[in-house]
């Protein structure tokens, strides 16, 4: 089985989703079949098709999330010692050559990944680009509207 990075906050929110959905979800979902199934012949009753439906998916989910946390390996950013190297968790700062426009970004995993805070997919084309870069180095990231050039301006582990 192959492993994925995750970071520990990532991890946190994944342990409180799966929580969530067995101690309140699931439980919510049993009442409903239970309610469905009480009123009557089940071939025609719509409520309890739904209910079994969403039961299905939370039932999903869960073995998703289970497999996500059994699956992953939980990097703690703060304990990183990359000598100042892009890497999984890492935070940088970067400048656009062109624009001079800066930008800060976490490196995340896909679950993670939200780019109105800031965190971007370890998949994704810019993180791809500026792995394993220092600081003063030029990342050329291919995008759909061409490459782009990057200044790694500061590596941050926190």
């Amino acid at each position: 089985m192959q492993k994925h990075p995750i970071t520990v906050n990532g991890a946190k929110k994944l342990k409180e989703e799966l929580a969530h959905l067995k101690s309140v979800v699931r439980p919510e979902v049993i009442a409903a079949i239970a309610e469905a199934r009480s009123h009557g012949d089940l071939s025609e009753n719509a409520e309890y098709d739904a209910a079994k439906e969403r039961q299905a998916f939370i039932e999903g989910k869960i073995a998703e999330y289970e497999h996500k946390l059994a699956n992953a390996v939980i990097i703690d950013p703060t304990e990183i010692d990359a000598d100042g190297k892009v890497v999984f968790g890492a935070t940088v700062v970067l400048e656009d050559c062109d624009s001079e426009e800066r930008f800060t970004y976490q490196i995340v995993s896909e679950d993670e990944a939200d780019i109105k805070v800031n965190k971007i997919s370890i998949g994704s084309p810019i993180a791809r680009g500026l792995i394993g870069k220092e600081i003063g180095d030029i990342a050329e990231v291919s995008a759909p509207k061409g490459v782009h050039e990057y200044e790694i301006i500061d590596v941050q582990y926190i």
